[in-house]
């Protein structure tokens, strides 16, 4: 590649989202934020929603932006969070905001979904997708039971980044990432499967015909072109999937690695040809999930930085201080003095993590932490150790030795718990990019434009283009000790 290349992505999470330039010329790689906002609930009628409008109001406003500065784009990509999605109506308008997958209104729907409708042990053979209220299968069937209006008159049903397609383009697609996140695809046909979509009420028209990443969607619409400045800019379907994007910028040299996607969740899991549906992955309730190139991401969702996150906002005397501070008077801390498990339920949105944290050691005969210092440490010892037990597991599983765990996402930053990872895993962990979700979006697109080749050429060029930090194991035989203690307590 000699000439210089530009590529819009739109990075969209639970709570913020950005409009990023992509620059690429030669080895070199460039990304720029153009523009941040706040992605906010709507809280109304009992409900919790996001709002569509206001998403596409802010990539119009990037787009202007790359008109006002005359910055030249081969293309635009689109990826955000999972299993959410938009409403269709016969002219062709969205019905209504679509609703949360924080919405409550799923709770209790998926034993009642496996007593009425199809068991859970099929739904998983069919999907091999891990449980979740708020995966789309329960969602839709919670609409339905509540007789959603939106969903009666739906023409078509389209997750949040082809939504966001759909309103740039006209054109009304089912990209495969994000729809491998619904519980209703089938990742051995890699399409919607019938008997689920039946037991909804709904047919397989109304999610339209099924695109891979980097197939182009459409072009921009005379409107926004208009509205913008821009011509006819093709729009790309990226993995939509925000996950599906970053293990695509995992920079591995070969499949002989396990990533661990680090941020407010963490995802570990391996890249595989196949997916993995057997009795074992159905007990310890893994998941497949769509990747790039007809590949499937093996995965299991573990709490990650939610927990510390929450306990900070609780610890007035943090205030003012910076995150490394407080790791490290968190590594004076006595070393595992007290452990938890971070997937524990007490854990899922608790009004005091802190107490969750101290009842949660007082029920397993620990001692219990008290000051950030301590709480800090036994957070990230205990998902070092957690990771360890995923780990493991996904050793099981593999059908290939892993020797290299790559953390990529804002989590790479953290080099205390990096090393700890290192240390209780005992392989080699490389971290980095921070921001792999837009680089693999920006590098879905140039494969698009034919820059690359192949998911292998991708990830050679992101490696020559990033720096990543090296962490190898230290004080195994401690870490071993404590991985024993973990498991009996956890147990």
């Amino acid at each position: 590649m000699s000439n210089k290349e530009y590529f819009f992505a739109v990075d969209l999470g639970a709570t913020s989202g950005r409009t990023i330039i992509g620059t690429l010329e030669g080895s070199k790689f460039n990304l720029e934020e153009l523009t941040r906002f706040n992605n906010n609930l709507i809280e109304t009628g009992g409900h919790f929603y996001w709002d569509i409008y206001a998403l596409y109001n802010e990539i119009i406003n990037g787009l202007k932006i790359v008109h006002q500065r005359n910055i030249p784009i081969k293309s635009i990509g689109i990826d955000t969070w999972g299993c959410d999605f938009v409403y269709i109506g016969k002219d062709g308008a969205i019905l209504r905001n679509p609703l949360a997958y924080r919405d409550p209104h799923t709770f209790g729907v998926m034993e009642k979904y496996f007593d009425q409708e199809i068991s859970k042990e099929q739904v998983y053979d069919k999907t091999g997708i891990q449980f979740m209220n708020f995966n789309s299968l329960f969602q839709l069937y919670a609409m339905r039971q509540a007789g959603n209006t939106a969903l009666e008159n739906a023409e078509k049903i389209l997750f949040i980044p082809d939504a966001l397609s759909y309103m740039l383009t006209g054109n009304a697609v089912c990209e495969y990432t994000v729809a491998s996140t619904s519980q209703i695809l089938n990742p051995n046909t890699k399409d919607l499967d019938e008997d689920l979509i039946k037991s909804l009420g709904l047919k397989r028209e109304q999610f339209g015909p099924m695109i891979n990443p980097g197939e182009q969607i459409g072009v921009l619409t005379e409107e926004i072109q208009k509205m913008t400045g821009l011509g006819a800019i093709p729009v790309i379907a990226v993995a939509g999937h925000d996950t599906a994007s970053a293990v695509a910028a995992v920079p591995a040299k070969d499949e002989k690695f396990a990533y661990l996607s680090s941020g407010t969740w963490s995802l570990m899991g391996i890249e595989s040809k196949e997916p993995i549906i057997n009795e074992n992955s159905f007990d310890k309730n893994f998941t497949n999930e769509g990747g790039i190139e007809g590949t499937t991401r093996f995965l299991k969702n573990i709490c990650g930085m939610w927990i510390y996150e929450r306990c900070r906002k609780e610890w007035p005397e943090v205030s003012g201080m910076g995150h490394q501070q407080i790791l490290s008077e968190a590594m004076q801390a006595e070393p595992f003095k007290s452990l938890i498990n971070p997937d524990d339920k007490i854990f899922a949105n608790p009004n005091s993590m802190v107490e969750a944290i101290q009842t949660y050691c007082k029920e397993h005969n620990e001692p219990v932490p008290v000051g950030y210092a301590a709480i800090t440490r036994c957070i990230f010892e205990s998902l070092a150790l957690r990771y360890r037990q995923i780990f493991s597991w996904l050793k099981e599983f593999a059908d290939f030795d892993i020797n290299t765990l790559h953390i990529i996402g804002g989590g790479s930053l953290n080099q205390y718990l990096n090393q700890f990872t290192a240390n209780s895993l005992g392989v080699k962990v490389l971290a980095g990019p921070q921001e792999g979700t837009a680089i693999g979006n920006i590098m879905l697109q140039a494969k698009a434009a034919g820059d690359v080749k192949d998911i292998w050429e991708m990830r050679r060029f992101i490696a020559f283009s990033l720096e990543l930090k090296e962490f190898m194991p230290q004080d195994q035989e401690v870490w071993n000790q404590a991985y024993h203690k973990y498991l009996e307590i956890t147990k």
